[in-house]
């Protein structure tokens, strides 16, 4: 009878973690979908910022180069 317990003692512990591991997992992708969207945020802000800079940096570059009309 005390093997018993011990193993629905142990079973119900082993439950529990996993339980708590899903949990964080969960809490993981969300954590990682918000830095996700932060650097797309980055990037849509740099772009806009430094667009028509770039845009006239590569239009100089190309014509010293030959490239394009």
């Amino acid at each position: 009878m005390e093997k018993l317990l011990s193993l629905i003692a142990f079973v119900t512990a082993r439950v529990n973690v996993a339980r708590d591991e899903a949990k964080d997992r969960g809490a993981t992708a969300t954590e990682y979908a918000l830095l996700v969207a932060f650097i797309a945020l980055a990037i849509v802000a740099g772009v806009t910022l430094f667009g028509g800079k770039l845009n006239s940096f590569f239009s100089t570059l190309s014509s010293k180069i030959g490239i394009g009309s």
